[in-house]
C-alpha cells in the first residue's frame, strides 16, 4: 500500500511536478547527506584547531564571501534567462547566454583577483580579524587561498546554474556532499596525523570544492551539456544588458543576504570576540537543518516557476503554492521541537566545552521559521523575474541592519541581539512578499507590483 502510494505520488501531476518531484527525492538524499558531513565537521574542526581559531575561520570566509557582489547577479540572470530559452526550445540563444555568462564572470573575478593580489600586502589582517593568536604572514597566506579558490569556484559554479536552469537541481546537490566527504577524509587524516593547521585546513576546504566543479563541468559539456557547450565564437556581448538588466535585481537581492550573514560574523568578532562567533555559527548551523531540507523542495521551484510563467500554467502556481505552504506548517513544528531538544543536542554534539545559551537558540530559531515561511514566496518573486518590490526593501535592510545589529549586540541580548536584528530586518518583507505573490498568481499584479 505504502509502496503504491509513493509511487503514484511520484507518477501523477504534469511532466514539470513528475520531474520536480523526482529530482527533490535525489535532492533529499544528497543534502542529507550534506548535512550529515556539515554537522561532522563542526566537531571534528573545534578537535583540530579550537574555538578561537575556528571563530577566525568562520569570520574570514564571511569577509570572503562580501566578494559575491561582484558577481552582479549573473548566474541568477543566466538561470532565468537559460530556463526562458530551453522552453521556448531556442537553443542557440541558450548556448549563447552561457558563453556570454562564461565570459563576463571570468574577466570580472580574474580582474578582482589580480586587485586582491596587489593589495593584500598591505593589509592587517590581525587587526581585520580582531585576533593575535595567529602571526600576520599566516592570516595572510590563509586568505590569498581562501580568496584565489573562492573566486575560481564562483565561476566554475556556474555548471550548477545551467543544472537548475534545466530544473536537474539533484546533479548540482551532488557536487557539495562529494566534494564535503573528499574534505572531511582528509581533514580527519591530519587531525590524527599533526598538529592543528589553520592555512592547511583552510587548503583543503578551498581546494577540493574547485576541483569537483571542474571535473564535473568537463563531464557534463562533454556529454549532457555538449550543446550549450561555452566557446569564444559563440560569445554574443549584445546579451550582456539582458543578462545584466535581469542579474542585477538578484544583484540587490544578494546584497542583503551578504549583508545578513557574512557582516554577523564581523560584527560578533569585533565586538564580542571570535570564541563568540563559533558559538552563533554553531547555533546557527544546527537549525539550518530544516531550512536547508525544505529547500530541497524549493531548489527545483524556481525555474519550474519559470517555466510555468513563461508558459502561462497559472493554475499549477496556485497548486503548488498551496501545497508548499502547507508542508511549510510540518517543518514549522519540527523547528520548535529542535529548539527544546537544543540543550541536549549541543552537549551530545560538541560536548560541554562551548556553552550556548538558550537566548541564541531561541532567536536563531525564529530566524529559521521566518525563513521557511519567506521561501515559497521568494522563489515564485525571483522566477517571475518581477523583483521591484524587493529590491526598494534591501535598500531599507541595507540602511537599518547593521546600526541594528551593533545596537542590540551592545545590550544585554548580546549575541542573541545579533541574530534578533537579523530577524527584524527579514520579518520586514513579508506582508510585502505574500501580497505580491498572490496579485502574480492571480493575474490581478499592475504598477511596481508587476515589476
Amino acid at each position: 500500500m505504502i509502496f503504491k502510494f509513493i509511487t503514484s505520488f511520484f507518477s501523477s501531476g504534469s511532466e514539470r511536478s513528475k520531474l520536480a518531484k523526482k529530482h527533490i527525492l535525489y535532492s533529499f538524499f544528497l543534502k542529507g547527506i550534506s548535512v550529515v558531513i556539515g554537522l561532522m565537521f563542526v566537531p571534528l574542526l573545534l578537535h583540530y584547531l579550537d574555538a578561537d581559531r575556528y571563530g577566525i575561520w568562520l569570520t574570514l570566509t564571511s569577509i570572503v564571501g562580501w566578494f559575491t557582489f561582484f558577481d552582479a547577479g549573473l548566474g541568477n540572470g543566466l538561470r532565468n534567462k537559460l530556463t526562458e530559452a530551453l522552453a521556448m526550445g531556442e537553443i542557440k540563444l541558450a548556448k549563447e547566454y552561457v558563453s556570454t555568462t562564461y565570459a563576463i564572470i571570468t574577466i570580472i573575478f580574474v580582474g578582482v583577483l589580480i586587485l586582491f593580489y596587489c593589495i593584500n600586502p598591505f593589509l592587517h589582517w590581525n587587526h581585520i580579524l580582531n585576533t593575535s593568536l595567529v602571526p600576520e604572514g599566516e592570516l595572510s597566506l590563509l586568505a590569498i587561498i581562501v580568496f584565489t579558490f573562492f573566486l575560481l569556484r564562483f565561476i566554475f559554479n556556474l555548471i550548477g546554474i545551467i543544472l537548475m536552469a534545466d530544473q536537474k537541481p539533484a546533479l548540482n546537490n551532488a557536487f557539495n556532499p562529494i566534494g564535503n566527504i573528499v574534505s572531511i577524509i582528509i581533514i580527519y587524516i591530519l587531525s590524527i596525523t599533526m598538529k592543528g593547521a589553520l592555512v592547511l585546513m583552510g587548503f583543503v576546504l578551498s581546494v577540493v570544492p574547485v576541483i569537483i566543479l571542474i571535473i564535473a563541468s568537463f563531464f557534463l559539456f562533454k556529454n549532457k551539456y555538449d550543446y550549450l557547450r561555452p566557446s569564444i565564437k559563440t560569445i554574443k556581448w549584445k546579451h550582456t544588458s539582458s543578462l545584466l538588466s535581469t542579474g542585477v535585481r538578484f544583484f540587490i537581492n544578494q546584497i542583503a543576504g551578504i549583508i545578513l550573514f557574512a557582516t554577523s560574523n564581523v560584527i560578533i568578532s569585533q565586538i564580542l570576540g571570535t570564541e563568540q562567533v563559533a558559538i552563533y555559527n554553531i547555533a546557527f548551523k544546527y537549525f539550518q537543518v530544516p531550512v536547508m531540507l525544505y529547500g530541497i523542495i524549493m531548489t527545483p521551484i524556481w525555474s519550474a516557476v519559470t517555466d510555468a510563467y513563461t508558459r502561462n500554467d497559472f493554475n499549477w502556481l496556485k497548486n503548488t503554492l498551496r501545497k508548499l505552504n502547507q508542508f511549510s506548517l510540518l517543518v514549522f513544528l519540527s523547528i520548535i521541537f529542535m529548539l527544546i531538544a537544543s540543550p541536549y543536542i549541543y552537549s551530545y554534539w560538541v560536548g560541554k566545552e562551548i556553552i550556548i545559551p538558550f537566548a541564541v537558540s531561541v532567536t536563531i530559531a525564529l530566524y529559521a521559521a521566518i525563513s521557511v515561511f519567506l521561501s515559497p514566496y521568494s522563489q515564485y518573486i525571483n522566477g517571475m523575474g518581477k523583483l521591484f518590490v524587493n529590491t526598494r526593501l534591501v535598500i531599507i535592510i541595507i540602511i537599518l541592519y547593521i546600526p541594528l545589529a551593533i545596537m542590540l549586540a551592545k545590550s544585554s541580548l548580546q549575541l542573541a541581539g545579533v541574530m534578533l536584528a537579523t530577524c527584524i530586518i527579514n520579518g520586514l518583507s513579508i506582508p510585502f512578499q505574500v501580497y505580491q505573490t498572490n496579485k502574480l498568481i492571480n493575474k490581478s499584479a499592475s504598477g511596481i507590483w508587476n515589476k
